[in-house]
């Protein structure tokens, strides 16, 4: 995001775009992420679920249970309106756990996730949760593949089982993100988006499945609804699906730094702002509630869960938490 002064003075100029800098390489090969995350994560989940995962990584099934009255806290498109309609009561239809299910993880990679001011950047977030869900699924002998996308392209892996799937997964986006560093990029190599990665899954999927859609969400015209809102909506109706937000709390609040030169990650331009000036703070304040706000209706409007990991703090905890408050509602 950029800002400009109104008023002139001498550090108040845009620059040129610059060749993008290059990311620095992760801090661990794949392998070497995931080892870490079965003793880091895993093991401290372990402990607090005692290994039992429902509710999380399993979705309803097709397979009615029963049918009771509505209670606060469930979703409105599990009313059954025939029996709400004969009895003057709403009611929800309940289904039963999935024995097995098919987990699709759709993550983006594009430049506005390789930013951060916290533990890690928002790109290794996305990767530290990735190689946790994949690890997870695995262990129960479940099925996960993966879609991920960026400025250079997109990657697919079929869905598969067992921990070398996992480590599959984690070199694939490995190999999309040392492209989108610029090496050996193919020029015929198509940008992909957020809305493509959804289209493109809806038109693959046949079978209902549990889908992880990991991605910052920053819409640069928050006033208008994301491009990627219809095909959400679309494949919620059809699928269980849970948008993993990331963000950096630089984002929702400006840091006071004084004067700062900002880097749009997407286009390379660049600009000074002064960080400290209360019209620059208020312009930010504002787009930041508007940005937020537009989110939050884009994905009650879909009626899908929502995961928010912060770059400033480890995942357990609000894995745990939302863990906990999915099992809740099942």
């Amino acid at each position: 995001m950029l800002f400009r002064r109104a008023s002139k003075s001498k550090i108040e100029v845009t620059l040129r775009p610059e060749p993008k800098e290059a990311m620095p390489p992760p801090r661990e090969l794949p392998a070497e992420l995931l080892r870490k995350l079965e003793f880091k994560i895993l093991k401290r989940l372990d402990g607090f679920l005692f290994g039992d995962y429902t509710g999380f990584f399993y979705g309803p099934s097709l397979d009615l249970a029963e049918v009771r009255e509505y209670q606060p806290g469930d979703e409105v498109r599990r009313i059954d309106w025939n029996v709400t309609a004969r009895t003057g009561k709403i009611h929800i239809r309940q289904y039963r756990e999935e024995k097995e299910v098919t987990v699709w993880l759709v993550v983006d990679m594009s430049a506005s996730m390789r930013f951060g001011t916290r533990r890690v950047l928002k790109l290794e977030e996305a990767l530290e949760f990735v190689g946790t869900a994949a690890a997870i699924v695995a262990r129960h002998g479940d099925k996960v593949g993966v879609i991920g996308f960026s400025e250079a392209g997109m990657r697919v892996v079929p869905p598969g089982t067992g921990r070398r799937q996992a480590l599959r997964i984690l070199h694939e986006l490995y190999g999309l993100l040392a492209l989108g560093q610029g090496q050996a990029a193919p020029s015929c190599a198509p940008h992909a988006s957020l809305e493509q990665a959804l289209e493109y899954i809806a038109k693959t999927l046949k079978r209902r499945a549990l889908l992880f859609v990991i991605s910052d969400f920053l819409n640069p015209q928050p006033e208008q609804e994301p491009l990627w809102a219809q095909g959400l909506r679309r494949l919620a109706y059809r699928h269980d699906v849970v948008a993993v937000r990331i963000f950096d709390p630089a984002e929702k609040e400006l840091p006071r730094a004084g004067e700062l030169r900002m880097r749009d990650p997407e286009s390379g331009e660049e600009i000074w702002i002064d960080t400290s000036d209360p019209r620059v703070r208020r312009a930010h304040a504002a787009l930041v509630q508007a940005r937020e706000a537009m989110l939050e209706r884009t994905l009650r409007a879909a009626q899908v869960d929502v995961l928010s990991l912060s770059t400033a703090q480890e995942i357990v905890e609000p894995l745990l938490k939302f863990t906990l408050r999915r099992r809740g509602r099942r």
